[in-house]
């Protein structure tokens, strides 16, 4: 069996830390009277601390001294990770731990590709980090999605082509980031969104085995199959 590299980001992919980011940055935006959507959160997704603030305050028409940005940015990693301390096995989304191992039953390689510089304690608060052979995160890289390098970086220490790694990906950020890496690209989340990706599921229940199997071997025909638990 041929062996890929399967990315997964980790905000919306495999922990639902996506709800605390929201409510920390809305906190905070609301801070300078700034107040945004649920619609516009999917903007911040996938992407950097930095960038996120410059949208926030772009849609406000704000502007901030650069020590009083840093400050915000700090203000808002500290409400975050108030809740990620508190994070456990449960918080895991439906069908993610049962595709992991089945990859690695598979011998395939696998990587976490995301902009959070928190991704390593995450993983290790519900307990998948040793099913990781690769962390790519905020940390080791200086161009924020929907730039490819958290993917392409990923892809190098797997020591695998870019063209044979398949990304996780729920945020229209990451999914841009994939295609323009040259990856398959999954999306995790509404067809509306995520449009640009080869492949929208709603979460990894609606994913097959035969799906996996055929994202490994590359074929097409078990590729299309989706909507059926992976153990069937």
């Amino acid at each position: 069996m041929s062996k890929k590299g399967f990315i997964f980001d980790l905000d919306g992919v495999i922990v639902d830390t996506a709800k605390y980011h929201f409510l920390a940055w809305q906190r905070l935006a609301k801070t300078i009277g700034v107040d945004f959507s649920e619609v516009q959160n999917e903007q911040l997704k996938g992407v950097s601390r930095v960038r996120s603030l410059e949208k926030i305050l772009a849609w406000g028409d704000k502007t901030l001294s650069k020590t009083e940005f840093e400050r915000l940015m700090n203000l808002k990693n500290e409400d975050y990770l108030s809740h990620v301390n508190d994070m456990e096995d449960s918080e895991i989304l439906p069908d993610v731990t049962k595709t992991l191992d089945f990859l690695i039953e598979k011998n395939q390689a696998i990587a976490l590709g995301s902009a959070s510089k928190n991704a390593t304690p995450i993983l290790e608060k519900v307990h998948l980090l040793d099913k990781f052979e690769v962390i790519v995160d905020g940390n080791d890289v200086s161009k924020a999605k929907p730039d490819p390098e958290v993917f392409l970086i990923g892809a190098n220490l797997l020591k695998l082509k870019p063209e044979d790694c398949i990304v996780f990906e729920d945020s229209v950020a990451g999914v841009q980031a994939a295609n323009t890496a040259n990856m398959i690209s999954i999306g995790i989340g509404e067809d509306d969104v995520l449009h640009e990706a080869d492949y929208i599921f709603k979460d990894f229940t609606e994913m097959s085995q035969e799906f996996l199997e055929g994202l490994i071997s590359g074929d097409k025909t078990k590729q299309i199959t989706k909507n059926l638990p992976i153990n069937n």
